[in-house]
């Protein structure tokens, strides 16, 4: 008997973890299915496999999904060409940019090269070869067809890509902004208004309303700067530990970040369009529906989301469609539920989700460009509105003199 580590989600989506005694890899899979449980990852526990995978921990987070990209394209090309898969991971190894994945590429080799099944070697890193990826692997190398399984990760993976870069480029100018709008307050504060203090102690006489508040707000932050910065501390921490650790405030922040103006809508427009390309690669792999949505519930850290994809996914079981089991979740918009219906009655519901993952990435073009028009005159406003109040309310008092 040997021990094998497992890792499943039940029905509801929690994650159940553990080693069992048992001859091979498909009894441990059997008795988590027996258990009503999905299988997301067995494996065999071995003292090399262990001492790899905590040796390799440092890099796990750092690959981009450039790099897996470029490493499908280059795997499908070599494979096409009738290279054997060890070959073709040792000469990718060796020209692969990203020092990080090329040490875990030579890892794979090294356990490949011992009989370890491809699909077997990535699942040890789910940190950088995900459970789409390793079911993707799997299927192909079930079918018979790793090469076609490779180009729709490759593809997969490029197409994340470009949409990750554009969803940063839109965050870059409000954040750029919001930098420039704290540094100027700041340098007002520190440099500009204290030298105006000196000046209205020497004139002496009541200053104008406006200045009066200015100057309050000044001496209250020189006076208790510490108390500030010790409040602002202590709350943003706060406010990261109740949305990061508490399930309730991670399910407040979720529905906050879906209801923002504007940005809500980018990031739920993304995640459909994540939602789609994801179900169509899976289901153009072969992977059944339910384990595509237990893959589904998996990608996303919003909860709103994640619940949405449960709900459906529970629905299925039940024994309703796709298209129906969406629309009583309640987030999907209308547009998607008719659209995988149409797929369903037709048969081309991956042909389908994949044009509609082209529609919502469109429309997260369409939206950000909107977003970023929006805000450029918003910030550009709120700039030139902080430092004329603070001019103005410097002047003042010298304004009134002249006028005297």
């Amino acid at each position: 008997m040997n021990s094998f580590k497992y890792i499943a989600r039940d029905l509801s989506g929690v994650k159940k973890q553990g080693i069992r005694q048992a001859g091979c890899v498909n009894d441990t899979i059997g008795w988590l299915r027996e258990q009503g449980l999905t299988p997301v990852l067995v494996k065999q526990v071995a003292a090399d496999i262990d001492k790899a995978s905590s040796k390799s921990s440092w890099c796990r987070r750092r690959i981009k999904s450039s790099d897996l990209s470029s490493f499908c394209w280059q795997m499908m090309t070599m494979m096409e060409g009738g290279i054997p898969v060890t070959t073709a991971l040792d000469t990718i190894s060796q020209e692969m940019e990203s020092l990080q994945l090329r040490e875990i590429l030579r890892r794979i080799l090294e356990k490949m090269q011992k009989g370890v099944a491809f699909s077997d070697c990535i699942s040890e890193y789910p940190k950088i070869f995900n459970r789409l990826c390793c079911a993707i692997i799997l299927a192909g190398e079930t079918s018979g067809n790793l090469a076609d399984a490779l180009l729709r990760l490759a593809t997969y993976f490029d197409k994340q890509d470009r949409l990750s870069r554009k969803l940063k480029s839109a965050m870059a100018y409000p954040v750029f902004a919001f930098g420039v709008i704290v540094l100027i307050v700041i340098f007002i504060m520190a440099f500009i208004v204290p030298r105006f203090r000196v000046i209205f102690d020497k004139m002496g006489g009541e200053l104008p309303v406006m200045t009066r508040v200015l100057m309050s707000f000044y001496d209250a932050l020189r006076n208790n700067i510490i108390y500030f910065v010790a409040l602002l501390v202590l709350t943003v921490v706060s406010g990261i530990l109740f949305c990061t650790k508490t399930p309730k405030g991670h399910y407040l922040f979720s529905k906050i970040a879906l209801g923002v103006p504007l940005l809500g809508k980018v990031f739920s427009q993304a995640f459909l369009a994540i939602f789609c390309r994801t179900m169509s690669t899976l289901l153009a792999a072969g992977v059944s529906v339910l384990d595509v949505f237990n893959i589904l519930s998996a990608m996303t850290g919003n909860d709103v989301i994640r619940d949405a994809i449960i709900k459906t996914r529970e629905r299925i079981i039940e024994g309703s469609n796709i298209s129906g089991s969406m629309s009583e979740s309640g987030f999907f918009p209308n547009s998607i539920v008719k659209m995988i219906e149409v797929g369903e009655g037709t048969g081309s519901l991956s042909k389908v989700l994949d044009k509609t993952a082209d529609y919502y990435e469109r429309r997260v073009d369409s939206t950000m460009t909107t977003v970023v028009s929006l805000l450029e005159p918003i910030m550009i406003v709120t700039v030139g509105a902080i430092v004329a109040v603070i001019v103005v309310a410097l002047y003042l008092p010298i304004f009134s003199m002249s006028d005297i």
